[in-house]
C-alpha cells in the first residue's frame, strides 16, 4: 500500500513526466506541485508541534540549543511567526542560553560557535520588528572574536587563519566555517566584511585546487576541484584519504564551499568556483551525499539547495548534460523519503541525523530553497 501512495505521489510530482516542470518548459507548474509541497511542510511541521517539542519548548535538549533554534527557523522559514506556539515556546527556550559575553550556547558548552551561529539565523528570522536588534549585535561581536585570526596569534600564512571551529579552543574547519559565514550574512554582511573575507582564505585552503590561494600540501596531490573538512591542525577529510595522501572531497563540503565562496563575492569566472561546479558536475547525486554514502545526508540536501541557490541555477546540468530542475528533483526525493507521521530521520545516524527532529529541521530548511516556481528560466 505504501509503495503504491508513493508511486501516486510521484507521478502527481512529475517524476516521470519531465514536462510538467516550469525549468524545463518555462510553462506554469502544475496545481499537484504545489499541493504535494504544502501537504508536505504541513505534515513536517504538524509531527513536530504534536510529538516532538518538549513542554518547555525544546526541541533535543540533550543536544543544547542547536536542534531547537535549527526546528524553529524552519518554521519561521515557512510562513509561522514568532507567536506561533511552536516559535514562541522554542525562542522562549532558547533565551537561556543568551550569556554574558554575547553568545548564546550552553553554559560550559565546547560549541560556542556553532549553537551561537545557528541562534543567529533564528533570531534574525524572528525579527521583523527589531526586537532581537542589541542581542544580534553582541552575538555578532562574540562570533567574530572566535574566528581565527590575529586574536589567536595566527598570521594569514597559518592553513588555520580566517576559518571557524566549534568555539575557541577547536581548530577551524569548513562546516562551521560556513555556519559562522551564514550568520554573518544574514545579520547583513555582504562580501566587503572583513570577517567574510577572512573566512574565504580559510575556505580556500579546504579545496582540493592549488593556486595562489592554496599552497598546503593536500591540493596538488588530489586536484579535483572538491572540497574536504580542514586543512588545518594535519589536516582531516571525513571521506578520507587517497592512496597519494591526499584529502577526498565529499559533497556537503563541497556544495558548502562554493557557497561560502559565493557569498564572499566570488564570481562564476573565478577559477575556484569553476573548479567547485565541474567537480558537482560529475558528482550530482540526490540518493547520497557523494563519497559520504547515506551519512550526513539531510544535511547535505539543505547545503546542497542553499548553494545550488546562491548559484541563481534553476536548471543544473552534469557532466553528462543532462539538465536537472534540481528543486523539483530535490522535492521529489524528500517526499519519497519523508515518513507517514510527516517526519524524516536518517537510517545512518552518524552527526546526530537519527534524530527526527534535527533530520525534519533540516528537511524543511531544505524545502524552504525548493518551492514550486510558477515560472523559471532554464
Amino acid at each position: 500500500m505504501r509503495k503504491a501512495f508513493c508511486l501516486v505521489i510521484l507521478a502527481l510530482a512529475g517524476m516521470g513526466c519531465p514536462t510538467l516542470h516550469a525549468a524545463e518548459t518555462g510553462e506554469p507548474v502544475v496545481a499537484a506541485d504545489h499541493e504535494q509541497y504544502e501537504q508536505m511542510v504541513a505534515r513536517a511541521i504538524g509531527y513536530l508541534t504534536a510529538k516532538a517539542q518538549a513542554e518547555d519548548g525544546s526541541f533535543s535538549s540533550q543536544a543544547g540549543p542547536a536542534v531547537t533554534a535549527l526546528v524553529a527557523t524552519a518554521a519561521l522559514r515557512h510562513g509561522r511567526t514568532p507567536s506561533d506556539p511552536l516559535v514562541a515556546k522554542a525562542l522562549q527556550y532558547l533565551d537561556q542560553f543568551v550569556q554574558s559575553d554575547g553568545g548564546i550556547y550552553r553554559t560550559g558548552s565546547l560549541y560556542g560557535n556553532y549553537e551561537t551561529s545557528i541562534a543567529i539565523v533564528c533570531y534574525t528570522a524572528a525579527n521583523a520588528d527589531g526586537r532581537y536588534n542589541e542581542r544580534l549585535k553582541e552575538a555578532e561581536a562574540f562570533l567574530t572574536g572566535l574566528q581565527w585570526d590575529e586574536g589567536e596569534g595566527k598570521d594569514p600564512s597559518d592553513p588555520a587563519y580566517g576559518g571557524a571551529g566549534y568555539g575557541k579552543s577547536k581548530r577551524p574547519d569548513l562546516s562551521n566555517t560556513q555556519f559562522f559565514v551564514d550568520a554573518l550574512r544574514v545579520l547583513g554582511n555582504d562580501e566587503n566584511s572583513e570577517a567574510i573575507q577572512r573566512a574565504l582564505i580559510f575556505v580556500s585552503r579546504c579545496q582540493n585546487l592549488e593556486t595562489e590561494h592554496n599552497t598546503t600540501p593536500f591540493a596538488a596531490k588530489n586536484p579535483d576541484g572538491g572540497f574536504y573538512y580542514t586543512p588545518a591542525a594535519g589536516g582531516s577529510s571525513m571521506a578520507g584519504v587517497t592512496p597519494e595522501g591526499g584529502l577526498r572531497s565529499y559533497g556537503s563540503m563541497t556544495y558548502a564551499g562554493l557557497k561560502s565562496m559565493i557569498y564572499a563575492g566570488l564570481g562564476a569566472d573565478d577559477p575556484r568556483v569553476k573548479a567547485a561546479v565541474k567537480w558537482i558536475e560529475k558528482h550530482y547525486d540526490l540518493k547520497s551525499n557523494p563519497g559520504m554514502g547515506e551519512a550526513g545526508l539531510y544535511y547535505y540536501y539543505h547545503t546542497f539547495a542553499k548553494a545550488l541557490d546562491a548559484m541563481k541555477y534553476d536548471v543544473f546540468v552534469d557532466a553528462e548534460g543532462v539538465r536537472h530542475d534540481w528543486r523539483a528533483e530535490l522535492r521529489d526525493e524528500l517526499a519519497r523519503r519523508q515518513l507517514p507521521d510527516g517526519s524524516w530521520v536518517n537510517d545512518a545516524d552518524r552527526w546526530m541525523e537519527g534524530d527526527p527532529s534535527l533530520v525534519t529541521a533540516y528537511a524543511l530548511l531544505t524545502l524552504a530553497y525548493c518551492k514550486p516556481q510558477p515560472k523559471a528560466d532554464g
